[in-house]
């Protein structure tokens, strides 16, 4: 037995990284799990190693840029399972080329960050809140950053989006707590991800380096992994988590205790 069995959920970013940890966590809880990413052959690995593992699982190929996928994989959800109970909003993109600051970064770069990191966000609860309304209420995690709280140089574009999930995040729960819909967010420091590790140039040996340096400026000393969140969110989304809503979770190995995130260029951080 399962702290979420027979619960549906879906991941968006679903395939790797933190959005693979989740997927793979909530099935290990006896949820339902649906897949959503843009990179089919990973999204159907994923939910390949779930079912053989003897978990749940449904991909659905997406593209977060697009407004109109989200919709659609909510009615995904609905037509495989007959509804959803939790979202965790974790689609992210940072590419190489939005290490800008505000004057160099070009409105493609702002827009698609924007839209994928942000705007997705908006949609994918427009769409499901009233299918969790309909279920007696539900949770949306949604994936920040500390990014969002204290920044780093060159990063206008993430910065800002991960800035306003939080204020979305904060936002929504006041809207919805009496219908007995949470909405929270975490917010990663560094974590072992592919996000994590495109954004760090060179050779092998020179990012494992890099990874080290990131690792050696957390308390904890060491960078986190993507089951590390999944955790948390899976707990958020749990009935043990009842009396939270409104609020964000650094996990971030206690770097923003220390105020030093600012220190951390060009490491990633979910």
């Amino acid at each position: 037995m399962g702290i979420h069995d027979d619960k549906v959920v879906i991941v968006t970013g679903g395939a790797l990284g933190i959005g693979g940890g989740a997927s793979r966590a909530f099935a290990e809880e006896g949820a339902q799990v649906i897949v959503a990413d843009i990179n089919a052959e990973a999204g159907h690995q994923t939910v390949d190693e779930i079912i053989a593992d003897g978990g749940d699982a449904e991909f659905v190929q997406a593209d977060f840029s697009f407004s109109a996928d989200p919709r659609r994989v909510v009615d995904g959800a609905i037509a495989h399972y007959g509804g959803v109970d939790f979202v965790f909003n974790n689609v992210g993109i940072q590419p190489k080329t939005s290490y800008t600051n505000a004057e160099d970064t070009t409105v493609e770069i702002w827009d698609a960050i924007l839209s994928v990191n942000l705007k997705s966000y908006w949609l994918m609860a427009k769409y499901a809140i009233p299918v969790m309304r309909s279920r007696g209420g539900g949770v949306i995690v949604n994936n920040a950053s500390v990014q969002g709280q204290q920044s780093a140089p060159m990063v206008t574009a993430y910065a800002a989006s991960k800035g306003g999930v939080l204020s979305l995040t904060r936002q929504m729960s006041l809207d919805y707590a009496r219908q007995n819909i949470r909405v929270l967010a975490v917010c990663p420091g560094s974590i072992d991800t592919p996000l994590m590790r495109d954004a760090i140039s060179g050779e092998p040996d020179d990012m494992e380096a890099a990874i080290a340096a990131a690792g050696a400026v957390s308390p904890i000393g060491r960078i986190g992994t993507p089951r590390d969140i999944a955790n948390v969110v899976v707990f958020l989304c749990s009935d043990r988590a009842s009396f939270m809503t409104g609020e964000f979770v650094n996990v971030d190995g206690g770097v923003m205790a220390q105020g030093t995130w600012a220190d951390m260029s060009r490491t990633g951080s979910d």
